[in-house]
């Protein structure tokens, strides 16, 4: 299966599955994995279909997700020296699309050896598909991204409402909030609505896939000590930027390692 028809398999599994529960879900279908982290029948049924059709496209790869380590934490040890591994996120902003936000989506990304080697995004509300191979760049429905530019200060977002409107004594613009979804926060780096993101979470279903859309694009995807995000990647402080100099200068001034 090549990269167009697993993309396809995630508009796929969208369509069959996860848009028909959008603003559908009863209350008995949504549940806490810990306190105020949600998982809906939605999560659970799209990780199985998607794994079993990936499992059947590339036998003999592994194939993992969100809800499934979450289940047996032990399955995430073994990724880093698989030859041939894919890693899911079934839904991406789950508690958005349990309030019935846009802001949802499927994230995938590839690795061979421990290395990402492509990565896609698709946001089944906006119609809007990312995807990246590395060495080959990164593409919007199948087309460059023209990044904006701006005459101001780094901006960067943040999920943490303490850290909202930091400006680091004046040498960043202040800090807006997230999109509380990694597949609208890493599109709004690449397009440069935003220059610099922050995590302090770096679950792998949530970050290779972006990160190596980041760094096709030009930008940065490293903790906060300077070493790029891998799979392997165990730090906390996740510092994603459109540019080194947006980077440096979030890097240098954020209040958090």
């Amino acid at each position: 299966m090549d990269t167009d028809g697993i993309l396809g398999l995630l508009k796929e599994t969208a369509v069959e599955i996860i848009t028909p529960r959008f603003r559908q879900l009863s209350d008995h279908q949504i549940t806490e994995k810990t306190p105020g982290d949600l998982v809906t029948i939605a999560d659970q049924e799209s990780e199985a279909y998607l794994t079993a059709r990936l499992r059947d496209a590339f036998p003999g790869s592994v194939v993992v997700g969100e809800e499934a380590i979450f289940a047996d934490p032990t399955l995430a040890r073994g990724l880093a020296n698989a030859d041939h591994a894919f890693i899911i996120d079934p839904i991406d902003g789950t508690r958005n699309f349990v309030h019935g936000k846009d802001e949802h989506g499927v994230i995938l990304a590839e690795t061979r050896g421990g290395v990402t080697t492509r990565g896609w995004i698709w946001q089944p509300q906006t119609d809007r598909a990312y995807v990246a191979e590395r060495g080959a760049g990164v593409e919007l429905n199948g087309a460059p991204i023209v990044k904006e530019r701006h005459k101001r200060l780094p901006l960067g977002a943040s999920s943490r409402k303490k850290l909202l409107g930091y400006d680091g004594a004046g040498r960043l613009s202040p800090v807006v909030r997230s999109h509380f979804a990694c597949c609208f926060d890493y599109p709004a780096v690449l397009h440069g609505e935003l220059d610099f993101m922050w995590y302090s979470s770096l679950h792998p279903w949530d970050h290779l896939a972006g990160s190596l859309m980041v760094v096709e694009n030009g930008g940065i995807s490293r903790t906060m000590d300077g070493l790029d995000y891998s799979i392997l990647t165990r730090a906390r402080g996740l510092l994603v930027a459109g540019d080194t100099v947006s980077w440096m200068a979030a890097q240098q001034n954020w209040p958090i390692n």
